[in-house]
């Protein structure tokens, strides 16, 4: 079993509350969880509304399909938000 899990971490300068923050984040991770088949939530940073931080994870067993699938997923969060994104950190296990 090939577990593989990415932190994407985004800037969203023209957010204004957390209230804002979370609408934007809902529709992204409803979006990339009807697209790929991975769990995916906002794990750090939830107070601060200009700093997003999602994670995610699914389960193969093939390295190279989790990169792939991973790489998908960060492509597809990059292209779907206004927010930039500032890095990303991902771990095959």
């Amino acid at each position: 079993m090939i577990i593989g899990t990415c932190r994407v971490y985004l800037s969203a300068d023209w957010v204004t509350s957390l209230k804002e923050k979370r609408a934007v984040l809902k529709s992204l991770i409803e979006r990339t969880k009807h697209k790929f088949n991975i769990s995916i939530a906002e794990i750090e940073r939830m107070d601060s509304h200009k700093h997003i931080v999602i994670g995610f994870a699914c389960v193969t067993n093939d390295a190279r399909l989790a990169d792939n699938i991973i790489q998908n997923v960060v492509h597809f969060i990059e292209s779907n938000t206004d927010a930039r994104l500032d890095d990303y950190v991902m771990e095959i296990l």
